[in-house]
């Protein structure tokens, strides 16, 4: 019966959208008369609410809508969904100031003259009107208005026209900052969850222990990983419409000629051009370069890009007019003054301690309010010339309204849906396709481009993905990214603007469009511009680096990076150190053998322990470098044969899984008091009838699975195991060295502290315990500044424990120190002298490779690598 009830949840959904009602109100009205009706349905017929629906029952569904509807409004993990408005705003403020109509213009002069250059330019101006206002309708419409009527006059192809505007209208959808980008992360990140806990349960099953590494973790994402992830596959697919059209100008010129500009191209020309391109190009770079470098937030860039479109539209609206340039300047002038501010000065209120604190802290307060006036100028202007502000916010307040409307009906729906087991039932539809992760992803990737011929962005982009995401994400067999997904979801959905009947950039063009141009030349000027989304789909699949490196590089190389040491960059640190260590293997050993020889009798005797010590595990570092390639190449050599015979049996185990659970949900069904006896006797035959399909699923598996699957596990446990080895010996190698080079160099340091821990003995008499235990910590905590004191801060502890009580004690220990300091101080000062530079040059040698682990944070060049690494899927599958 849930399938009976799902089939009515769907095709009510479908005859609402259908009909014409609102997408709003046909997602919860779907969900909530389904809900309601199986609950009736359950009371009368099987005198239990709850009986038709998979698990729980409606009570519980209809909270679990309710819950989904606060985790879009109040979850601050969340407030990604903050930023849709400020885009927003920033994308309409821009059209209705006419600022996309000056590039349009300026553009189609500049790229005229070229073959095809009316068509290209105004894929460029799409291309930059996308990373603007990101607001598909304004800027089809814009496009419409200006170019259309330029290029049928200048005898344009109506296809080719039609489709070029209708195509790059498409592009802010996919190239950052967009709506559908932001929408995707917020669905994404809850996918990943599911899909973390669902892999986790498929390692726990697979092996038996409780924990998975967290290597085998997903890859979560967020808004700003998705806008730098998209923004390579979207210069692609400019690109590729780019080429197509210089590709007909060239082979058919009629069907695309070129545009010879009428006007001289002086002095003034390339000035409107710099004043037409400059400000939003330096809009973009200051939105986007944000979040790349990590300055800002996605919604603090939303801000910035909202401040910028107020300031950028208050000079147009008066352009032509006296001082139309001054609020920009001004404000222009302000962010300049701020920038030199906190170069000269540190600026931070909490932290004022001299006057020189207090004078950068008041310019800096200067600066703000004078780009604040600068910004309350042009809002006065957006204001009161033709009602700009007005109509801005009141279309931002509707298209942001109708985004956060449809969230949270389809939070509902996606409720629904799992209340009838839809969730499961997509799960084992797609888990059983044969072709394992790529047909699965396929099919999903090809119901995403049909579902775009009926539905927008939004419906698909919520209502689809939280129930397919989990799906694929989970998989360990091409362990995909969660924003190398949401850009592919990104593309696919982005021809949905195209494909008939329900295009909506058609029916923003046709609006537009004059009366001579058929809607059938529009239809087939759009299918090119689809076959070219569809081939950068099959490139970016193809390619995954395309999407994961920009949002790896960056994080990699972030103020916030994680440590060498986190364990889902060893494997791809390892493959570059092992590369390292096969390019310049004997300048290390070189280097190794070279510090063997020092000099280091007149060290202390831990410190020489732990000098020669690292030496050995330097050695021993390249034993098992070699014990990781025996185990590594063994591994690889038993995957071809074992492989197959995993699949297979995974296979089936998945499938008896499946019978288990339905037993599982049979039996609590059979052992409720509610349930009648002949329907419980019809529960255990089909119970029985699981259990015998498992009997079967069971005699399916190969003979040789137990031997062969030990085998193999045992083959990665040595590899493993030679790993764990090979990091601790490295880390053995270098901590050591590190110390000493630190040790070292506090000889100066340490010597400077002698006068004060001198000192300590004539201020023991006539002082109180308290005070003279103020006076002792003082010095430990600048020893501990220094590296290599621990055992003259043991001694110092002693007599700041004994004190003015047990004075003799206390000056015991005191002398001691002072001796231990001594003699720490002459051996420093020895080394410091005779040995750092030899000490340095091995450091130098071993940093990069047996020390690279210990690094607080990976160096640009073992980043990169590692980042180029990592933007590649590894399959993990047979280690699950």
């Amino acid at each position: 019966m849930e399938l009976f009830f799902l089939a009515i949840l769907v095709l009510t959904m479908a005859f609402a959208l259908a009909s014409g009602f609102p997408v709003a109100f046909a997602l919860p009205g779907a969900a909530i008369f389904t809900i309601g009706l199986a609950a009736f349905a359950g009371v009368i017929f099987a005198g239990d609410d709850s009986a038709y629906f998979a698990q729980g029952g409606p009570i519980d569904w209809l909270t679990a809508g309710v819950t989904n509807f606060r985790g879009v409004y109040w979850e601050v993990e969340r407030d990604t969904l903050i930023a849709i408005p400020l885009f927003v705003f920033m994308g309409i403020m821009l059209q209705r100031s006419k600022i996309a109509e000056d590039l349009l213009v300026t553009m189609a002069q500049l790229f005229g003259p070229v073959p095809g250059g009316l068509g290209i330019s105004v894929v460029f101006v799409g291309a930059l009107l996308a990373a603007t206002t990101g607001i598909l309708g304004a800027t089809v419409v814009a496009m419409g208005l200006i170019s259309l009527p330029a290029m049928l006059r200048n005898n344009y192809s109506q296809a080719l026209a039609t489709g070029t505007i209708a195509a790059s209208g498409t592009l802010g959808q996919i190239i950052p900052p967009s709506i559908v980008l932001i929408i995707l992360a917020d669905q994404l990140a809850s996918a990943v969850d599911q899909a973390g806990t669902a892999r986790q349960e498929l390692y726990k099953e697979a092996t038996g222990a409780l924990s998975m590494p967290s290597e085998f973790a997903v890859t979560s994402t967020s808004a700003g990983d998705m806008f730098l992830g998209a923004l390579v596959p979207g210069l692609v697919l400019v690109g590729l419409y780019m080429l197509y059209i210089l590709t007909i100008a060239l082979i058919r010129p009629k069907m695309a000629p070129s545009v010879p500009f009428e006007g001289k191209m002086d002095l003034a020309f390339w000035g409107r051009v710099a004043l037409t391109l400059i400000p939003p190009l330096t809009l973009i770079f200051v939105v986007l370069g944000s979040i790349i470098t990590g300055v800002a937030t996605v919604n603090q860039a939303g801000a910035i890009g909202a401040v910028g479109a107020m300031i950028m539209a208050g000079y147009r609206l008066k352009e032509g007019q006296p001082r139309a340039m001054w609020p920009a300047l001004i404000a222009l002038g302000a962010v300049i003054a701020i920038f030199i501010i906190l170069s000269l000065f540190e600026i931070n209120v909490r932290n004022i301690r001299d006057a020189n604190d207090q004078l950068g802290v008041t310019l800096a307060v200067i600066a703000t309010v004078v780009f604040l006036l600068a910004l309350i100028w042009s809002g006065w202007r957006t204001f009161k010339i033709d009602d700009t502000l007005r109509g801005v916010l009141i279309d931002t307040a509707k298209t942001t309204s109708l985004v956060f409307i449809i969230l949270l009906g389809a939070a509902m729906l996606t409720a629904a849906f799992r209340a009838f087991g839809g969730e499961e039932l997509v799960k084992e539809f797609l888990t059983n396709l044969p072709g394992g992760f790529w047909a699965q992803f396929i099919i999903v990737m090809a119901v995403i481009f049909l579902l775009g011929f009926f539905l927008d962005f939004i419906e698909i982009a919520v209502v689809v993905v939280p129930i397919v995401a989990p799906i694929l994400l989970m998989d360990p067999t091409a362990n995909i990214t969660a924003v190398w997904l949401g850009v592919m979801i990104g593309l696919n959905i982005q021809t949905s603007f195209l494909t008939p009947p329900f295009g909506f950039a058609l029916f923003y063009l046709r609006g537009v469009a004059p009366s001579v141009v058929t809607t059938v030349n529009m239809y087939k000027g759009v299918v090119p511009f689809i076959a070219l989304q569809l081939s950068a789909l099959v490139i970016v699949g193809n390619y995954p680096p395309l999407v994961n490196y920009l949002p790896t590089r960056l994080s990699l190389l972030s103020e916030t990076a994680p440590p060498p040491k986190n364990p889902r960059l060893q494997k791809c640190i390892e493959e570059h150190v092992f590369s390292r260590y096969d390019a310049d293997g004997d300048n290390i050993k070189a280097a190794i053998a070279a510090a063997k020889q020092l000099d280091v009798s007149y060290f202390p005797r831990s410190a020489k322990r732990d000098f020669e010590g690292a030496l050995k595990k330097a050695d021993e570092v390249f034993q098992r470098l070699e014990t990781i390639k025996t185990a590594s190449a063994a591994v690889e050599a038993a995957k071809p044969g074992y492989q197959p015979l995993h699949i297979e049996v995974r296979a089936l185990e998945r499938d008896m899984r499946k019978f288990r659970r339905e037993i599982e949900a049979m039996d609590r069904i059979a052992r409720r008091r509610t349930t009648a006896p002949e329907e419980r006797a019809k529960l255990e035959a089909r119970i029985a009838k699981d259990q015998e399909e498992i009997k079967k699923l069971q005699a399916r598996v190969p003979s040789n699975w137990d031997t062969d699957h030990k085998a193999f596990v045992e083959l990665q446990k040595t590899d493993t195991n030679a790993r764990r080895q090979y990091r601790r010996a490295a880390d053995d190698a270098y901590a050591p060295i590190a110390e000493l080079r630190a040790t070292v160099a506090g000889a100066e340091a340490l010597a400077a502290l002698k006068p004060k821990v001198v000192g300590l003995e004539a201020r023991l008499a006539g002082a109180t315990k308290k005070s003279f235990t103020k006076i002792v910590r003082a010095v430990e905590r600048e020893l501990r500044e220094i590296e290599g004191t621990n055992g003259i801060r043991r001694l110092l502890s002693r007599a700041r424990r004994a004190g003015p009580d047990k004075i003799d004690d206390a000056r015991d220990n005191l002398a001691k120190a002072v001796a231990a300091l001594d003699e720490d101080v002459a051996w420093r000062t020895r080394a410091a002298s005779a040995f750092a530079a030899d000490l340095d040059a091995y450091y130098d040698a071993i940093k990069g490779t047996i020390g690279l682990r210990q690094q607080p944070r990976l160096p640009r060049g073992p980043a990169l690598a590692v980042a180029a690494c990592q933007a590649n899927h590894r399959d993990i599958s047979l280690s699950f």
